[in-house]
């Protein structure tokens, strides 16, 4: 029963069991969901939300390290690095849904090429790599839509 709720949650409600693009249909909802569900935030508000997901990437890192025992490192099926990787791609950035696709296009593109040090990222042991890539996926995405924002503020 615990192997069930656990699998649950790293698959992001079992998403990551989908046969293809199991981490895209994972960012796509993850981005649909943020931007219907979450209004926009202060940069108090960005804040708390940092913390949260902090505090909840910790709380994952051993609950991700138990799913790759049963389903390899960094398996497909494990999708709720895209989640919190997707959150990091669009902190303290307006609440608009050109935003949202920009982001989530370089997020994809960045989690999926991982450049380096992205792909070193990746080899951490226990659960860590398979959230720190996407967290510098989202980290990339961000900053480069931050500098979007500031020399090209026609694209948004």
């Amino acid at each position: 029963m615990l192997k069930f709720f656990r699998n649950l949650l790293v698959s992001f409600g079992f998403v990551g069991y989908f046969p293809i693009l199991s981490g895209t249909i994972t960012s796509i909802i993850t981005a649909l969901l943020y931007f219907l569900l979450i209004p926009p935030l202060s940069a108090l508000g960005n804040l708390i939300l940092i913390v949260l997901v902090l505090i909840i990437s910790l709380i994952f890192v051993p609950i991700i390290k138990s799913a790759e025992k049963d389903m390899g490192h960094d398996s497909r099926k494990i999708t709720i690095d895209e989640v919190i990787g997707f959150f990091f791609a669009v902190m303290f950035l307006p609440h608009n849904l050109m935003i949202f696709i920009y982001a989530l296009i370089l997020f994809r593109i960045f989690d999926i090429v991982k450049p380096t040090p992205i792909n070193q990222l990746q080899k951490l042991p226990h659960g860590w790599g398979v959230l720190a890539d996407d967290v510098a996926a989202g980290l990339c995405s961000n900053i480069i839509i931050q500098l979007l924002l500031i020399f090209f503020p026609q694209l948004f």
